[in-house]
């Protein structure tokens, strides 16, 4: 379990000493990756230097309602400070307006700038999606050439559900992985999306999940 665990820490809050503690965390329970706000990447890089632990950077966070440029600029100052995967999210008003042009051309971007050897994931942010805009929108991932579909930031109305993993898994059709956040506190809903075909979890309750008891955090 604890390799599909990305552990988490985006909080307006977080202090320097709350990421040290994360990644010593992620070091002794060897989760996947630290995911962190992209200020953080460049101390979560030298903490888990090393270790095995991947830095996971989020982009266009929380809202995704920034400039494309704002993001692209984010992306490349997170990558050249180590980071070694990018968890962006979209504009959910351009998708829901009908930009579909500019919401792909904008995922297509920013995996230019990963590029192959590094992974993006995209966040689709689910819970003010109708159900059609979230196959829509993982259609876009797909074509933008994204690695992952995600189903949330954590810092919205809602979270992952089984339903919509099911949807997504059933919407990409195998042609980009899926990450299932907000929400996951305890090992059985964890194993529940594993079952359902997810490869990565995105949580602030790692811990408690590997030791089979309910956290609290998103």
């Amino acid at each position: 379990m604890n390799k599909f665990i990305d552990h988490t820490l985006l909080k307006a809050d977080a202090t320097t000493a709350d990421i040290e503690k994360l990644c010593k965390e992620a070091i002794e329970h060897q989760f996947y990756s630290v995911c962190v706000n992209s200020g953080y990447v460049a101390l979560a890089k030298h903490l888990t230097q090393g270790s095995g632990v991947k830095v996971c950077s989020v982009v266009g966070f929380p809202l995704g309602a920034m400039a494309s440029e704002a993001k692209m600029f984010e992306t490349q100052n997170a990558l050249s400070n180590g980071a070694d995967e990018i968890d962006m999210v979209i504009n959910v008003g351009y998708l829901k307006s009908g930009n579909i042009d500019q919401v792909r051309a904008e995922i297509a971007t920013i995996k230019q700038l990963v590029g192959k050897e590094r992974v993006l994931k995209v966040i689709i942010e689910t819970c003010y999606l109708t159900d059609e805009e979230k196959r829509l929108a993982c259609r876009l991932s797909v074509e933008a050439g994204a690695d992952f579909v995600k189903t949330s930031t954590g810092f919205g109305t809602g979270g992952a559900t089984p339903e919509d993993i099911t949807l997504m898994r059933e919407a990409v059709a195998g042609k980009a992985k899926l990450k299932a956040s907000g929400g996951v506190r305890d090992y059985a809903t964890a194993k529940q999306y594993i079952d359902l075909g997810v490869s990565r979890i995105g949580t602030s309750n790692g811990i408690a999940i590997i030791k089979g008891e309910k956290g609290e955090g998103y």
